[in-house]
């Protein structure tokens, strides 16, 4: 960030220049018409008046000619735009760009592991840690999502044993209707992955009985953990209530091993942290984002785990990606997933511009490339180790990428199946999520939105704009707060009670 950032705005530092080749600035606060800015030294008067986190061009662009934010183009001007006028979806046209990949020439080594801090956590059978010790009830398909969530609510009001944070519901829509084959491979790896997750002690999986989506499929001999896991059927356990009443006493035992659990010391290596962003605005890709990468690589340093999502929200900046691959495998991975989701856009006549939302436009994001731009900010500056699709167990240290939609609690529900057992989520606009069994961060990118949302907000990223905090402080504040969650402190979704859970259906509906 190129512009001296104070609490005063001034005509100095009223909007924010981010690259010298950019021919736009930022507005950091709104600015009137006929204001008279100084950027990098660049006299400009504001012919219209300019929102927070919009662009005003710097110079005259001509019609045709690119506009660059980041360094980077994010479309063409569809008409002149003179200097000081405001620059967004009115007279900036985007374009699929053909971008220039720089593909590694040699393996880059996994980053070595630096001195680690430790959390409490709950070490699993396999390896892995869990940041909370639940119980689940996951049903297989729809006609036992309103059992399941009566389950759940049984225990509500209860006192349960220490150590337990609770018996938590996995109710969906899906399940049966489908097509065998991709579609209910894939639903059937998101639910053994949140059936099997770190931050779950036991679990129980419920069906109707007729459902496409057995449970027989779930409770396989040999599972590592196949004695903290159980199934039934409305059908062969006499329907609704003694359904419930049966699964009551399933987890009745459930509970008395949950409750041997204790937390203990646990190398902070064993965090997997996802990455995500909802509601974005202008501001994210210069607060909440870079800072959030910060945390990212600092994890990575101590050969924790990291994991960016959201394919239609790196696309269009990739190439940033593709640059820091640990190898031309990884790199091609990457664009694999770009192909791969192109073309599952092309069977609905959809384009990647569709991404942004009217609030993202409003918070000052005029295309799905300055949204990307601005998102992939959040796996800071370490090397790409690896690329996992959908629900894809994550195994690798180091700065990953999951294979996610950029619909918030389906891209969530994708982390949560391969294993994240943290969730960073940065916002500008507000979005209000959780996960029935992982803690959930929340990241402010303004601060006028922490204010406004301050009960569901943990971190203030808008200091940095404001001026009064710079990017690796907040990242280091991120980190320290991802330490203090996993040992058990609550977050403010996990406080207002946020349980969102969407499989991704990728397949027609039978």
């Amino acid at each position: 960030m190129l512009v001296d950032i104070t609490k005063a705005p001034s005509a100095e530092n009223s909007a924010i220049h981010l690259h010298p080749t950019d021919n736009v600035a930022v507005a950091r606060v709104p600015i009137p018409a006929g204001t008279d800015l100084a950027v990098e030294g660049i006299p400009v008067r504001t012919v219209d008046a300019i929102p927070a986190g919009h662009k005003v061009a710097l110079w005259d662009i001509a019609p045709g000619e690119v506009v660059e934010r980041y360094g980077q183009a994010i479309g063409r001007a569809s008409e002149e735009i003179a200097a000081g006028r405001h620059v967004h979806t009115h007279n900036l046209a985007f374009e699929e760009l053909e971008l220039a990949y720089e593909f590694p020439e040699n393996e880059s080594p996994v980053p070595v592991r630096a001195a680690e801090p430790t959390f409490l956590g709950y070490a699993r059978e396999d390896g892995r840690a869990g940041t909370r010790n639940y119980i689940a009830v996951v049903a297989a398909s729809n006609c036992a999502a309103h059992t399941a969530e009566q389950v759940a609510r049984s225990f509500e009001g209860e006192r349960l044993p220490p150590n337990v944070d609770g018996v938590v519901a996995f109710p969906h829509g899906e399940g049966c209707g489908h097509a065998f084959g991709p579609d209910m491979d894939q639903l059937r790896l998101t639910l053994s992955g949140v059936l099997m997750h770190p931050n779950v002690s036991a679990a129980v999986i419920l069906g109707l009985g007729c459902e496409v989506n057995q449970i027989d499929h779930y409770l396989g001999a040999g599972s590592p953990r196949n004695s903290r896991l159980a199934g039934l059927t409305l059908q062969s356990s006499g329907g609704t209530r003694a359904t419930i009443e049966a699964t009551r006493r399933e987890i009745g035992r459930f509970l008395e091993q949950a409750a041997e659990e204790e937390r203990v010391p646990i190398p902070a290596s064993r965090i997997v942290l996802g990455l995500n962003c909802g509601g974005s605005d202008s501001f994210s890709g210069i607060t909440a984002n870079p800072a959030l990468g910060v945390c990212s690589d600092l994890l990575a340093e101590i050969g924790a785990t990291s994991v960016l999502a959201e394919t239609p929200e790196i696309f269009g900046a990739e190439h940033l990606l593709v640059r820091r691959a640990r190898n031309r495998e990884v790199a091609e991975k990457l664009l694999g997933c770009i192909r791969k989701y192109k073309n599952y856009l092309a069977g609905f006549h959809g384009s990647f511009d569709d991404n942004p939302s009217p609030g993202n436009k409003e918070g000052g994001l005029s295309n799905i490339l300055e949204k990307s731009l601005g998102a992939v900010a959040k796996g800071g500056t370490s090397t790409l180790i690896d690329v996992y699709d959908y629900a894809e167990r994550v195994t690798s240290p180091g700065f990953t990428f999951m294979n996610t939609p950029g619909y918030d609690p389906v891209s969530l529900t994708g982390l949560a199946a391969g294993g994240c057992n943290l969730i960073a989520f940065t916002t500008g606009r507000g979005s209000a999520i959780g996960f029935p069994t992982i803690p959930v961060i929340k990241i402010a990118t303004n601060s006028g939105t922490y204010r406004r949302m301050i009960e569901n907000m943990d971190v203030n990223a808008g200091r940095i704009a404001d001026g009064d905090a710079t990017v690796p402080a907040v990242g280091r504040e991120i980190f320290g707060l991802v330490l203090a969650v996993a040992s058990g402190q609550r977050t403010c979704a996990e406080r207002l009670g946020h349980k969102e859970f969407v499989p991704w259906r990728i397949g027609p509906v039978m």
